[in-house]
């Protein structure tokens, strides 16, 4: 059984050499807004299920709506079939609903690097949502920032300003 820390999704033991393969190759899709990060990494594939030539991808859209659908699922074909995998079916589950809890910590310094704040924790555990005081520079570090936009480039995104370094970022949303 393969472990990829990815919470509530599970394995097929049918043939654990393609599933591992398959993961492999799930890992390299990036995510079409944050491209730094792989479909795997932000936690919306859910299952892999490797049944002698049929290989079944189950994943999780992150937010209602979410555009990037539809390039998932291409990419998730396109990428397994130039691999072999000529019988590639794709099943989305909305629930449960995804979660930013899913988005590997790897995947969150990654984002970092690139610019993006990661979604947050308050002091209180609890994540910080759109009308938080404030979210730390992916920059810089520091928390002096304030919100610019509910709405950044993307629907899953907000535009903040950092104080301390005079720069904008955009900050991934809770949800």
């Amino acid at each position: 059984m393969v472990n990829h820390n990815i919470p509530l999704h599970t394995v097929s033991t049918a043939d654990s050499a393609d599933e591992k393969k398959v993961w492999e190759l799930l890992n390299t899709i990036p995510d079409p807004d944050i491209p730094v990060i792989s479909i795997v990494e932000l936690g919306i594939v859910r299952n892999v299920d490797v049944e002698e030539h049929h290989i079944t991808i189950t994943i999780t859209p992150s937010y209602s709506g979410c555009p990037a659908m539809n390039v998932f699922t291409e990419d998730i074909r396109k990428v397994l079939t130039e691999n072999g995998y000529a019988d590639v079916r794709i099943k989305t589950k909305l629930s449960p609903a995804w979660t930013t809890e899913w988005i590997k910590e790897e995947a969150r310094e990654k984002m970092r690097k690139h610019g993006i704040a990661p979604p947050e924790n308050d002091p209180d555990g609890e994540f910080i949502f759109m009308q938080q005081k404030q979210v730390t520079c992916p920059r810089c570090g520091k928390t002096d920032s304030k919100l610019v936009s509910q709405f950044g480039s993307t629907p899953c995104k907000a535009l903040w300003y950092c104080n301390t370094c005079d720069q904008p970022f955009e900050y991934f949303k809770c949800h």
